[in-house]
C-alpha cells in the first residue's frame, strides 16, 4: 500500500490530526502508533471520529514499536523527541512535530527550553526560499512551531524585500485551545474558556526566536492570546517600514513570494482573513494593510493550528522527503461552517 508510517504519541490532538490525514493519503499507510499513558487502548476509544483506523491499538511509545516504519512522525511532548529520535536507525526518514530540533543557536534553546539542546535538523517550511529542496534531500525535518508559521508566512517576505525594518516588528496572536495540548488543566475546561480571552507566556513564548531564524527579524515582541475556539490562529504582524509603502506595494510583495505556492493565498483586497475559513486544511491565508495613522506595515495571517501549523505542514514535508506529490492528502479547502 505505498509508504509504511508510524506516529509516535499519536493520543493527542496533533497526533490524532495526523492519525486523520494519513489514514486518508492515497500512498501510505500507517503500521504503528503509540500513546503513553493510553498504551493498550484503541484508536477508536481516543478518535472516535476516526472510524477508518478504530481498530488500531496504541503501543507503548518505544523505539520497537517504529522499527518497520518508513517514515516516523514524533508528536511527543516539547524535550521528548531528541532522545527517542537518537534511538531510531541513522537512515529512517522523520518529522518532529515538536521544538526540540528547530533552533540552530543552542543557547537560545535553553534559554527558552531550560534542557540542553539536542540538535539542529533541517527546517520543515517549504514556503520560504531554499527550504522545499533541503526537505526533499533530509532524513530528519523539525516541523515548524503554529505561532511561527502563522507569523513567518505574514512577516519573511517583508523583511527579505527590504521593505519592513526587522528590528521593530510586534505580534498579537489568538490560537484555540488545541493548540496547549490535550492535557487536562484547569484554564482549558469550558467554564473557564467559553466567554473569555486571555494572553499567556507574555514576553517569552517559545516560538520568538524560531520565528527570528527564519525571517531575518532581529527583535520581536509576542503577544499570545488563548480564544475560545478549539482550533486555528490569527496573528496580526505589524512592522515598522523602511521607507514610504502602500498597501498595493505590501500585497503585492506577499503575491509574488508566494505564486505557485498551493497553501498559501493572499486575500483578495476587502477581505479579511477568517480562523474558520482554513478549519480542517493545510491553507494560510494573508491579507495586507498599512495603518493610516503610524504608518506601520500590517498583514493579518490565519492558519488551523493542528492543520498547516502541525500535522498537515508535517504530512507535506513527509510527501518531500518520500518523493511522491506535495499537496497529496491535504485539503486546501476549509469546513466552514
Amino acid at each position: 500500500m505505498g509508504y509504511r508510517v508510524a506516529i509516535a504519541g499519536a493520543s493527542g490532538y496533533a497526533g490524532g490530526e495526523l492519525l486523520r490525514l494519513v489514514s486518508g493519503h492515497p500512498d501510505l499507510e500507517v503500521v504503528a502508533v503509540t500513546a503513553h499513558g493510553n498504551a493498550g487502548e484503541s484508536v477508536g476509544a481516543l478518535h472516535p471520529g476516526l472510524r477508518s483506523v478504530a481498530g488500531l491499538t496504541f503501543a507503548e511509545t518505544e523505539p520497537e514499536a517504529c522499527a518497520d516504519a518508513d517514515l516516523v512522525f514524533l508528536a511527543l511532548p516539547h524535550g521528548a523527541s531528541g532522545s527517542f529520535a537518537a534511538q531510531l536507525p541513522s537512515g529512517q526518514r522523520i518529522v518532529d512535530l515538536g521544538a526540540d530540533h528547530r533552533l540552530v543557536d543552542a543557547g537560545s534553546y535553553t534559554r527558552y527550553f531550560g534542557a540542553e539542546h539536542p540538535g539542529v535538523w533541517t527546517y520543515g517550511l517549504p514556503e520560504l526560499p531554499g527550504q522545499r529542496t533541503a526537505i526533499s534531500a533530509s532524513l530528519r525535518v523539525a516541523n515548524t512551531g503554529c505561532y511561527a508559521v502563522a507569523t513567518i508566512l505574514a512577516l519573511a517576505p517583508l523583511i527579505a524585500a527590504g521593505v519592513a525594518e526587522p528590528a521593530d516588528v510586534v505580534v498579537v496572536a489568538a490560537s484555540g485551545t488545541s493548540g496547549a495540548g490535550r492535557s487536562a488543566k484547569l484554564n482549558l475546561l469550558a467554564s473557564e474558556v467559553m466567554g473569555d480571552v486571555s494572553a499567556y507566556r507574555v514576553g517569552a513564548h517559545q516560538h520568538v526566536p524560531e520565528i527570528l531564524q527564519a525571517t531575518g527579524a532581529t527583535s520581536l515582541s509576542m503577544t499570545p492570546l488563548l480564544a475560545p475556539m478549539p482550533r486555528g490562529i490569527l496573528a496580526a504582524v505589524t512592522a515598522r517600514p523602511t521607507k514610504s509603502v502602500t498597501v498595493a506595494d505590501v500585497h503585492e510583495i506577499l503575491t509574488q513570494a508566494y505564486a505557485g505556492e498551493p497553501f498559501v493565498y493572499v486575500l483578495p483586497d476587502g477581505q479579511q482573513p477568517h480562523t474558520a475559513a482554513v478549519a480542517g486544511s493545510n491553507s494560510a491565508h494573508l491579507q495586507a494593510a498599512v495603518d493610516i495613522d503610524s504608518g506601520r506595515i500590517i498583514v493579518t495571517s490565519v492558519i488551523d493550528n493542528l492543520g498547516k501549523g502541525a500535522a498537515g505542514q508535517a504530512l507535506q514535508n513527509a510527501n518531500l522527503m518520500l518523493g511522491i506529490p506535495e499537496t497529496a492528502g491535504l485539503a486546501t479547502d476549509g469546513v466552514a461552517p
